[in-house]
């Protein structure tokens, strides 16, 4: 199951002080497992905007503490500066970045003002996807007025907080919170082949959603439209979702379009790029490459690699690092200075786990489990003998999709290739999890027993990582089982020239539901639950006949394709 992960990005009303600055920010180095991205403070401004990431009950155990320092530190009666603001800590996003819902993030942002409304009595306000009324949803009304409106706001009915305080005596100091969830951000410039700021904010006002100001026979000069109520007319751009300026960077010489695209579901980066790419050469002009300011979800750059890729009526079904170079080479995001994967693309950023056993090398993992260790053993064996068996047959697919002969067929085996790796990353989980499932085990053998209570604490943890231990071969048995279906595929309509590598990987899936099937029972001995064991067998039981079945019917197909 991918992890959940969401992004935080409190503002705090604080930009001058290094020592409060720092302070505040290392509360969140003190919550294990969330990682602190960025702080940028702004002395004129007085604002420091931070960004960090983790699991959602870390991320807002982290923000928690935060806001209650930043209420300790920063006096609002006495605090100035540019940039609108009316708290201590003035803004609190919340932004679902991967495995998560905006439903669940909501939920989390709620969970987060209630306990800040409780324990610090600071007013908190929801906006954004977490807002309980329409007129809350844009954190600028909530704002209206800033900190020096804050002691009226809290009399009337209408703005009453939703969570914590609404006695301005008991708020002077702290000031309100808007507490929210919102979808990520994307600070987003692409480059022109032009010095011209003028005809850069031509395309920018092109695509974006505001447009550009309406004019008597649609010239520069011509006279401003206005409608009955003496309002300007706006023209639309072709983009929703996206704000945009050109500008000159003189650093680097040329004109840019500057831009934020505000909802990346509905308007993704790939889909701007090729819209000012068109907008652009329209006006003469070229796009010559694009620049990423801060970080990108990695579902974003994998859609776009998979976009370029179908427009080159190339197969999407390979691997990760590929997909994301040609988003990079496609769009020109190391134009202007390297993209590291690894440093911009948000997940790839905080897994600093160096544990896991699919990122040893093929020796490393062989001489482990050749160690003195029972794990990782004969199920984490069989998981990655699965994957690999899926492997050999989403070659297949992908060489089926470029065979001279085939142009027509590309589609098809990319398709059967996308749900090759999917079985390929299913599978390279299981191989931690199954050890992972070991070491659950051992540490319930190890909890005490020394009185009645302990012993059933103890008891329950052993029956509850039996289980685990029991389905997670389980599962490395169905996703290999499911494997098999797309092998015998490509076995009877794949290129015959790899008919041999779609039977060795029937071998390879086989054995890995034989390995399951093998951890399943032994597991089961410890399992005192017999109407549970016997579910788990038949289960299992199934399977294993399934792919032995499966196995005989894709070796028959190869070994009459490759008769002399």
């Amino acid at each position: 199951m991918e992890k959940k992960i969401i992004e935080c990005v409190p503002n705090f009303s604080n930009g001058r002080d290094k020592t409060v600055i720092d302070n505040i920010t290392n509360q969140i180095k003190l919550v294990e497992g969330v990682k602190l991205l960025s702080v940028e403070p702004g002395e004129a401004t007085n604002r420091t905007v931070v960004t960090f990431v983790g699991e959602p009950e870390k991320v807002i155990e982290a923000a928690f503490q935060t806001i209650k320092k930043a209420s300790e530190l920063i006096d609002m009666s006495k605090q100035t500066g540019e940039h609108p603001r009316m708290g201590a800590t003035d803004v609190c996003p919340l932004i679902p970045i991967s495995g998560i819902s905006m439903k669940e993030t909501v939920n989390y942002a709620k969970k987060l003002g209630k306990r800040v409304g409780e324990e610090l009595n600071i007013p908190v306000y929801l906006y954004e996807d977490a807002a309980t009324k329409p007129e809350r949803k844009n954190l600028a009304n909530i704002r209206s007025g800033e900190y020096e409106a804050l002691e009226e706001k809290l009399k009337q009915q209408e703005w009453k907080p939703d969570f914590g305080s609404t006695s301005f005596d008991l708020a002077k100091k702290t000031g309100a919170t808007a507490i929210g969830a919102r979808d990520f951000l994307i600070a987003y410039n692409i480059n022109l082949n032009t010095t011209s700021t003028r005809r850069a904010n031509a395309v920018a006002f092109d695509i974006r959603e505001k447009g550009r100001i309406s004019r008597e026979g649609g010239t520069l000069t011509g006279k401003i439209l206005k409608d009955k109520q003496g309002n300007t007319i706006w023209k639309p751009g072709s983009l929703k979702h996206v704000k945009a300026i050109g500008w000159f960077i003189e650093e680097y010489g040329v004109a840019q379009i500057s831009m934020n695209l505000t909802n990346i579901k509905e308007t993704p980066i790939h889909i701007v790029f090729d819209e000012v790419c068109k907008k652009a050469q329209d006006r003469g002009l070229r796009v010559t490459g694009s620049e990423l300011v801060g970080l990108i979800p990695l579902q974003s750059m994998l859609d776009a690699g998979k976009y370029f890729l179908k427009k080159q009526n190339r197969s999407v079904g390979i691997e990760d690092s590929e997909i994301i170079k040609i988003a990079i080479k496609t769009m020109g995001l190391d134009e202007l200075e390297d993209f590291n994967p690894n440093e911009k693309i948000i997940e790839y950023n905080i897994n600093d786990d160096n544990t896991d056993l699919c990122k040893l090398s093929l020796v490393d993992f062989a001489q482990k489990t050749a160690s003195e260790a029972p794990a990782p053993g004969g199920g984490s064996v069989s998981a990655y003998l699965g994957s690999l068996g899926i492997s050999l047959g989403t070659m297949v697919a992908n060489l089926s999709s470029h065979k001279r002969g085939w142009d027509d067929r590309w589609e098809e085996f990319s398709n059967i290739a996308e749900k090759g790796q999917k079985h390929i990353k299913k599978l390279l989980e299981l191989v931690d999890k199954d050890t992972e499932s070991f070491n659950q085990i051992m540490h319930a053998f190890r909890l005490p027993d020394s009185d009645s209570k302990e012993k059933q604490i103890k008891e329950e943890a052993i029956k509850k990582a039996t289980i685990h231990a029991i389905e997670v071969p389980l599962e490395i048995m169905r996703t290999s089982l499911e494997s098999m279906d797309l092998i015998m595929e490509m076995a009877k309509n794949g290129n015959p020239n790899s008919v041999s590598d779609a039977g060795v990987g029937a071998l390879c899936a086989r054995s890995a539901v034989i390995g399951g099937y093998l951890n399943v029972k032994i597991n089961c001995k410890d399992l005192t639950d017999k109407k549970l064991v016997n579910k788990f067998l038949n289960k299992a039981e199934k399977i294993k006949e399934s792919a032995i079945k499966l196995e005989k019917d894709i070796l028959k197909i190869t070994l009459e394709k490759i008769q002399l």
